[in-house]
């Protein structure tokens, strides 16, 4: 079985070089195609999330929303070149197996690049490239998370808690998912091709620490507090289901017949996630709305993600209908039940969407079900897989927590009732994005 794994699990190893750096060939298809991948993440990222996210907030807060964005991509940004990438793919002292220090974190042999040239090849594609298409996952990932406590968190807390996230949390965690031979997740056999727990849990439970200590917003949940620009969630919708064919099947860092069927399983779990919402919120609520079209094709879209390469077209399917049910009653139920004011729906999109989206690839891999994973032994594998989310939850939540609280010893947090009340584009950015 665990030959099996290791050889359907290559292309998501791809992901971080594990593999030696040789002066390979350069493989020119793969090449081009990893450059345009890290140009359609990072349209996802801005102006896809920024404006998906920008268009949920009231109106006064839209540009600290987009601010919060380019900022974090900075910061996040020259982080992952001087340290977080070599935490995230460093290999040394790692065996098949074993377990030590290097199954959890990546030592700091290519701290700011050292040794790393124009010349440097990760599987015939240069170093630079795989290096920054990477780098759009780990500027991404705490993006999504600053969903859940929106319009009311400090713009410098902000980005000091998600630049000592990107290191604490995200760099160590991807190492233990995509680490390869001894990494964590893999001795484990956890399938997670594209960050079901690295991206999508880890940012769900971010938010939701974020929301409980940062606490509700003024008047929430009694006072209204609907999107200000349901349009401007649609095109943000609309860029992020055409960015993730960047993030998906750009994951397979090559031009063959696994992305050929990452490609088709993204595109149809999309629609799966469409459809199920629009059945479950016709039944529910009587109606479907723009927003629940834009918020199924997300959760379809997260759902497939540690799943994309694993699956047959129709498990894709299933997974994204399911996984957008899953959603729509986290936003209408569990949330209420919990009673954590989670903005932006960050925890029962991402973190729900991941986590049914991690169960079903252990059932939706089984070749009798259209999957391309021989020999796997269901039960097992939904226990890895079960075992990844666990530790994905305390991990995240724990060291979340333990950073807010930090930042929070360093500067304001929460910004002031009158703050709130008047904006964050005026109290934190002196601007207005509406200005009539």
């Amino acid at each position: 079985m665990l030959q099996n794994l290791k050889k359907l699990m290559l292309a998501s190893l791809l992901l971080f070089p594990a593999m030696a750096f040789a002066e390979d060939a350069i493989d020119a298809p793969a090449t081009v195609w990893v450059m345009v991948s890290t140009v359609i993440v990072l349209l996802m990222f801005i102006p896809g999330l920024a404006l998906f996210y920008g268009g949920m907030v009231r109106s006064k807060n839209i540009l600290s929303v987009l601010s919060q964005f380019f900022a974090i991509a900075s910061v996040v940004g020259i982080l992952w070149v001087v340290v977080v990438y070599s935490l995230a793919t460093d290999t040394t002292g790692m065996e098949e197996g074993v377990y030590n220090i290097g199954s959890f974190v990546g030592g700091l042999s290519t701290a700011f690049l050292a040794g790393i040239t124009p010349e440097s090849m990760a599987g015939g594609i240069p170093e630079y490239i795989v290096i920054l298409f990477l780098m759009t996952f780990a500027m991404i990932t705490p993006a999504i998370a600053l969903g859940g406590f929106a319009e009311r968190m400090h713009f410098g807390a902000m980005v000091l808690f998600a630049a000592l996230w990107t290191v604490i949390v995200y760099g160590p965690l991807a190492h233990m998912v995509w680490g390869g031979d001894g990494a964590l997740f893999h001795n484990w056999g956890v399938l997670d091709f594209a960050g079901g727990t690295a991206v999508h849990i880890s940012a769900g439970v971010t938010s939701f620490v974020g929301a409980m200590v940062l606490g509700k917003r003024k008047g929430w949940p009694t006072t209204p507090m609907p999107p200000h620009n349901v349009v401007f969630v649609l095109i943000g919708a609309a860029f992020l289901w055409a960015g993730w064919f960047g993030f998906n099947v750009g994951s397979a860092l090559a031009i063959d017949a696994s992305s050929s069927l990452i490609f088709m399983t993204t595109m149809l779990a999309t629609l799966g996630g469409i459809l199920g919402w629009m059945i479950i919120e016709k039944i529910s609520a009587g109606h479907v709305t723009a927003f629940g079209l834009a918020s199924g094709a997300i959760a379809g879209l997260v759902g497939i993600t540690p799943a994309a390469a694993y699956v047959g077209p129709f498990g894709a399917i299933a997974i994204g209908f399911l996984a957008s049910i899953a959603v729509f009653y986290a936003i209408t139920v569990l949330k209420r039940k919990l009673g954590v004011d989670d903005a932006l729906d960050v925890f029962s999109v991402h973190g729900i969407g991941g986590v049914v989206g991690c169960i079903l690839t252990a059932i939706f891999c089984i070749p009798s079900l259209g999957g391309n994973i021989e020999d796997v032994s269901v039960l097992p594998q939904i226990l890895a897989q079960i075992a990844s989310i666990v530790f994905t939850f305390v991990y995240v939540g724990v060291l979340s927590w333990i950073l807010l609280k930090i930042v929070g010893m360093i500067m304001p947090l929460r910004v002031s009732e009158e703050e709130e009340e008047t904006g964050l584009d005026k109290t934190d950015h002196n601007e207005s994005a509406y200005n009539h």
